[in-house]
């Protein structure tokens, strides 16, 4: 990056917690954050996984920690807001990103399967969301960035994933109202189809006759979706609120 972009979006002294980022998008959301100066809390369910995301942003020369976490378990949500207090003393940046996606239809996708995905997907951003609103009163320019999907638009992807990430939109638009007086931010970042591991249900051809949809013909980066974070996590997005910013290429511009 060339130095009047760091400048720019300069993040340092922030402390950002970014959860399911032991891959994929979450990963290249922390990586991004630490270059640019923000102190990264690396959190998956992982241990493993997010150690080898957080060695890797240490061994560049930046800041990194991590915390194990279930999204779908609030008690091991709390731990993660606990531990980054107790590592930094403060929350500016909070990037909701962490799901899950069970295929199946209104007719095949059993309660149970329902209950997880919107466990994940919507239940633990509320409650994580909520748990930090008053770490981030206390920051300067409180962020709140939420992962959902062009999927929100539409459906397909199943009757759980769908609706999830569809309430995601509608959570940022109340949180903004909420949470504007106070200086905070709260936006979403909408990801067409990304080269990432929860895209490994497609068979090759699938992707191929999407991608031929695209007006960008490729699917998406992780990078693409850091970069939204990015510019979303910084001062210049001040004026930025109670938006979802879709990333897809041009996927959805027809619709």
């Amino acid at each position: 990056m060339k130095n009047r972009y760091k400048k720019l979006f300069d993040l340092n002294g922030k402390v950002a917690i970014i959860t399911g980022s032991s891959r994929g998008i979450g990963a290249s959301i922390a990586e991004a954050l630490a270059e640019f100066g923000a102190s990264v809390v690396v959190s998956s369910r992982s241990q493993e996984s997010i150690d080898k995301v957080a060695n890797k942003i240490i061994e560049n020369g930046f800041d990194a920690t991590t915390c194990a976490c279930h999204v779908g378990d609030e008690s091991q949500l709390q731990n993660l807001v606990d531990s980054t207090i107790d590592k930094y003393g403060r929350v500016d940046i909070l990037v909701n990103n962490a799901g899950i996606h069970i295929p199946g239809s209104i007719e095949d996708l059993s309660v149970q399967d329902w209950d997880k995905v919107t466990g994940v997907n919507i239940r633990g951003v509320f409650f994580l969301s909520k748990n930090c609103i008053e770490l981030l009163k206390k920051s300067d320019r409180g962020r709140i960035i939420h992962i959902a999907s062009v999927h929100a638009f539409g459906g397909g992807n199943g009757p759980a994933y769908a609706s999830s990430k569809a309430g995601i939109i509608n959570l940022t638009k109340d949180m903004s109202l909420s949470l504007g007086q106070y200086g905070i931010t709260v936006n979403a970042i909408c990801p067409g189809y990304i080269e990432t591991p929860i895209q490994d249900y497609l068979k090759p051809k699938e992707i191929e006759s999407f991608k031929e949809t695209l007006s960008i013909k490729r699917l998406g980066k992780p990078k693409d979706i850091a970069n939204a974070a990015l510019f979303l996590a910084s001062e210049e997005s001040e004026w930025v609120t109670g938006t979802s910013i879709v990333v897809d290429g041009g996927g959805i511009a027809a619709i």
